[in-house]
């Protein structure tokens, strides 16, 4: 019931892992699919992101809605 801020792209990225909740979803995936293919950065944007989310959703600070699979990728439980 309360508002939170997003960039465009936490937004987007939120987004694709609702959209594949449960599943994890590696790094290089989330950049093709939410920065695209073009993107030239590297893979530590998504967890910088993926941090920045966290920050904004958790109001536990001991767990998270989004899970990091160690070695894998991300996934929102």
């Amino acid at each position: 019931g309360r508002k939170i801020d997003f960039t465009n792209k936490e937004y987007d990225l939120l987004v694709y892992l609702a959209e594949h909740q449960g599943r994890v979803i590696s790094r290089e995936e989330l950049l093709d699919r939410v920065w695209g293919y073009e993107y030239v950065g590297d893979c530590r944007t998504v967890d910088i992101h993926v941090r920045r989310v966290r920050k904004k959703l958790d109001e536990d600070k001991n767990s998270s809605i989004i899970e990091t699979v160690f070695g894998v990728g991300y996934k929102l439980v």
